[in-house]
């Protein structure tokens, strides 16, 4: 579970670097405005950094499913499992969850679903691509079950 913190609050880091640099006004408005503090870029950075970091532990989580370890015991393997849950967040989150969250919440705003722009799969993507790469060899937990061997690269260097 730390290994998927760590990773997710690496990845978001990323990803927000890359928000400020092309449309701070999502961090402005969009994100801090999901609680109400439209405008506030330390408010959108926190909830933008608690978001990421909470779906981190649940990417590390679905990863170290016993089920799943073939996904991970490959590095392409999870990076290509990051760029995949990158684009079901960009889709199912930011694309539906947050624009209906306002109608939700009681405020009254004219929303379109899906919501996805070229710049917020994007972003997505990045944090996708990122998260595996701060894990490592894989997700944690990410072994065969009784497998207590330590993860080991191949001759070509790729896990």
């Amino acid at each position: 579970m730390e290994e998927g913190t760590v990773a997710g609050l690496v990845a978001t880091v990323a990803m927000g670097l890359a928000i400020t640099v092309t449309d701070l006004s999502t961090l402005r408005s969009a994100v801090a405005g999901l609680y109400g503090f439209e405008g506030g870029l330390l408010a959108g950075w926190l909830a933008h950094l608690a978001h990421g970091t909470v779906f981190g532990v649940v990417f590390a989580a679905v990863l170290s499913d016993p089920g799943l370890f073939r996904l991970a015991e490959r590095r392409w393997k999870t990076a290509l499992a990051g760029i995949v849950y990158g684009v079901v967040l960009a889709v199912g989150g930011a694309g539906v969850i947050v624009p209906i969250w306002p109608g939700v919440a009681g405020v009254s705003v004219p929303v379109t679903v899906p919501n996805v722009t070229v710049p917020v799969l994007w972003w997505h993507l990045l944090y996708g691509a990122v998260f595996p790469s701060v894990c490592g060899g894989g997700a944690p937990g990410t072994r065969p079950p009784g497998d207590r061997t330590l993860p080991r690269e191949s001759s070509r260097g790729i896990a």
